[in-house]
């Protein structure tokens, strides 16, 4: 017969493969959980302020700030080319007159 140690030895045997056995089933299931069943899946969509309904809108203020630079620049250049001519128009009336009107100064 078996004697007790052989016995203890079977058993724990015995238990030790009924251990893996459960550990590699739950492990199926485990892996089957995660495998089987798709993640909750969400559609994201991109903010959207309220006036971009309207993307004329923007293009008209782009525009209207385009025409206001535009209009500020021919002014600009308006000005400076009045200011300019009046320079000129100065330095030749100053040279006219140091030429023409003013005496020369004779040295005794």
């Amino acid at each position: 017969m078996k004697s007790e140690e052989d016995r203890r030895q079977e058993l724990e045997q015995r238990e030790r493969i009924l251990r893996e056995r459960e550990v590699e089933l739950r492990l199926r299931e485990i892996e089957t959980d995660i495998h089987g069943s798709q993640a909750p899946f969400h559609q994201t969509v991109k903010h959207q302020p309220e006036d971009s309904h309207k993307p004329w809108v923007k293009k008209a203020i782009l525009a209207g700030k385009l025409f206001a630079l535009g209009v500020a620049v021919l002014v600009a250049a308006k000005i400076a080319s009045a200011v300019a001519g009046v320079i000129i128009i100065a330095g030749l009336v100053w040279m006219s007159y140091k030429l023409f009107f003013e005496s020369p100064k004779q040295n005794p």
